[in-house]
């Protein structure tokens, strides 16, 4: 015990160091907890939050990390909205249940630019509390990832949502274990969003492949369906890294009103899948007045040209 927490404590000063070379506020480097709290951190009993589905919490070993780092990776920009949504929702959860409730997105700007800027009214009526939502923009990669880092040792913040798109060079594994370092000594949920970007090493705790599936019928008040609507959003993830043998998948459906994830229902194939036509109406006949395509042509014959 007294060896980890030697260690604990060159790390900080290490990072103080660096922060002074690089030039940065050394107050916003993470301060030294007390031993108990870095121990308890680094221990068993780390903070978990159960999402409500029985196999995924058993996946997850209890639940998503509190003190811990999640990724969650898109592989094209049209899934983008499949990713925030999810990252989302699981922000919902952590701010109902942490003390408290501020939350903190940041994004480079390559995300800002394709895949938009959180709406406040749609951020609402998804579940989570406006007020308490903090939108931050750098101008470089660089200055989020020192953002990110400076806002997961704030008390204030009950999370920290960080946007990137792709792989690119400035961040990788390296950078990833500092946020991961700085989670857990700090106590508080990193939620990495990474859009079209493609599987790689991370110190992440658990990474998700999100996509989007497939909405159910909206179900009404007596229980009826209401015929020709769209549900809740639902999400066909993947959990890539964890410590399951193999990859597993789960088609999560999102209720924004009770806040809460549950298991989506299979869905019927689409009439717009395989071979099938759009409208499943009586095919147009063929024309009654003339050939249904163009005669085909005769032969040529090239004439010298008279000037």
């Amino acid at each position: 015990m007294a060896k980890h927490a030697t260690a604990q404590e060159r790390l900080f000063a290490l990072r103080e160091t660096i922060a002074k070379l690089e030039g940065k506020t050394p107050t916003l480097v993470a301060e030294e907890q007390p031993q108990g709290e870095r121990m308890a951190a680094t221990g068993k009993d780390s903070r978990r939050i159960a999402l409500g589905v029985d196999e995924l919490d058993a996946a997850l070993e209890g639940g998503l990390p509190l003190d811990g780092m999640t990724e969650i990776r898109t592989c094209a920009m049209r899934n983008s909205g499949a990713g925030s949504g999810f990252v989302l929702a699981l922000a919902a959860l952590i701010q109902r249940q942490a003390k408290a409730s501020a939350l903190l997105w940041i994004s480079d700007r390559f995300s800002n630019v394709e895949a938009g800027r959180p709406y406040p009214i749609g951020l609402a009526q998804y579940g989570l509390q406006v007020r308490h939502f903090l939108h931050a923009l750098p101008r470089k990669l660089e200055d989020a990832l020192w953002l990110a880092e400076a806002a997961a040792a704030s008390d204030a913040l009950a999370a920290t949502i960080l946007e990137i798109r792709g792989n690119p060079s400035a961040f990788g594994l390296s950078e990833s274990r500092r946020l991961s370092l700085r989670a857990k000594a700090a106590r508080r949920p990193i939620l990495l969003l990474r859009h079209a970007s493609e599987e790689e090493a991370s110190s992440a705790v658990f990474r998700f492949h999100a996509e989007p599936g497939p909405a159910a019928e909206r179900v009404l008040p007596n229980g009826t369906m209401l015929g020709g609507s769209i549900g809740s959003p639902v999400f066909r993830l993947t959990l890539e890294k964890s410590r399951n043998p193999a990859p597993l998948s789960f088609l999560l459906e999102w209720n924004s009103r009770d806040r809460q994830f549950c298991l989506a229902r299979q869905t019927e194939p689409s009439r717009l899948s395989g071979d099938a036509t759009a409208h499943s109406g009586t095919r147009l006949p063929a024309s009654a007045d003339g050939p249904d395509c163009a005669a085909a042509l005769g032969r040529l014959m090239a004439f010298d040209r008279a000037s």
